[in-house]
């Protein structure tokens, strides 16, 4: 018969005469990411579902470069000087 201490527990499971560890925080929702609909960027985005599909790519760059752009324009996140 195994000893109380060979027994599998779950994470975060106490046994006899022990403190139970607390769960760990949940993250909260995530952070939106995308930019939105109304978006100047995506603006090359409109009437494609109109166009050949060999002019999609071109549009789709248009967008990637604006987007790019727009990220390199920004200051680095925790860039120490």
């Amino acid at each position: 018969m195994p000893q109380d201490a060979d027994v599998a527990r779950p994470a975060g499971a106490a046994g006899p005469g022990s403190t139970p560890v607390p769960a760990a925080p949940r993250p909260g929702p995530p952070r939106p990411t995308a930019p939105r609909a109304d978006d100047p960027a995506l603006a090359p985005l409109e009437g494609l579902d109109e166009l050949p599909v060999a002019e999609h790519v071109a549009r789709f760059e248009a967008v990637h470069d604006a987007l790019r752009a727009r990220l390199e324009s920004r200051p680095a996140v925790g860039g120490g000087a």
